[in-house]
């Protein structure tokens, strides 16, 4: 009776193991999660200040290598978590809000503030057209300001933020950051510590169970 009960009591505390190391894979930092799902591609965008006369509007087709600028501004954000509480008003400067539309509808609303102490402030709303997020404030890229102020906002130029103007191809620049080769070198690396951590962690797991077993042919 009491090997019957010794031997359930390792039983259960090798399961115990096993489903807590489990567990602990599974919220591991690089552990497999599902990915936001991404908002609709937006085909033309609205500006509006309280220095700018008249919304303006940038179209996809029209714009493109404005439109893709200023989109890369804000195009982030819909996803992104935010990196910094409210900043104090006195401190954020002029405001622009930014609507990104799809097929001419409001789909997502950002407020940026270019010239806010610190370095530009990107701001979320919870309300938003296409549903309710959640809140956010955020450190804007550096290129805000002339970013805006290519788009028709009245700040100090600052071309030296933006590869080559907007007449020396800033679309192109903007797909040129992106590396193919460092970015599939980086999802590699990270597979690789993946399987390593998930490796380390199932031996542990195995060495456990091993001991209790071996406790358990030692009793009976």
């Amino acid at each position: 009776m009491v090997r019957g009960t010794t031997i359930r009591r390792l039983a259960s505390a090798a399961t115990a193991l096993a489903v807590a190391l489990a567990l602990a894979v599974g919220a591991a930092p690089g552990a497999v999660r599902a990915a936001p799902k991404a908002p609709p591609k937006p085909t033309a965008l609205q500006l509006i200040g309280t220095d700018i006369p008249e919304p303006i509007l940038v179209r996809e087709d029209e714009r493109p290598q404005l439109f893709e600028m200023l989109v890369s501004e804000v195009g982030w954000l819909a996803t992104a978590t935010a990196s910094t509480s409210a900043p104090k008003v006195a401190k954020l400067g002029p405001k622009y809000t930014v609507t990104l539309l799809v097929k001419d509808a409001p789909n997502q609303i950002y407020h940026l503030y270019p010239l806010a102490a610190g370095g530009p402030r990107a701001h979320r709303p919870a309300k938003q057209p296409s549903g309710k997020k959640t809140e956010g404030w955020f450190y804007g890229r550096m290129s805000m300001p002339e970013a805006l102020r290519l788009g028709g906002a009245p700040l100090e130029a600052k071309p030296d933020v933006v590869h080559g103007g907007i007449g020396g191809g800033v679309g192109e620049d903007l797909r040129a950051e992106v590396n193919p080769v460092e970015e599939m070198s980086e999802a590699f690396a990270e597979m690789r510590r993946l399987f390593l951590l998930n490796g380390a962690v199932l031996l542990v797991i195995l060495t456990g169970l091993a001991g209790m077993a071996f406790l358990i042919r030692r009793r009976v």
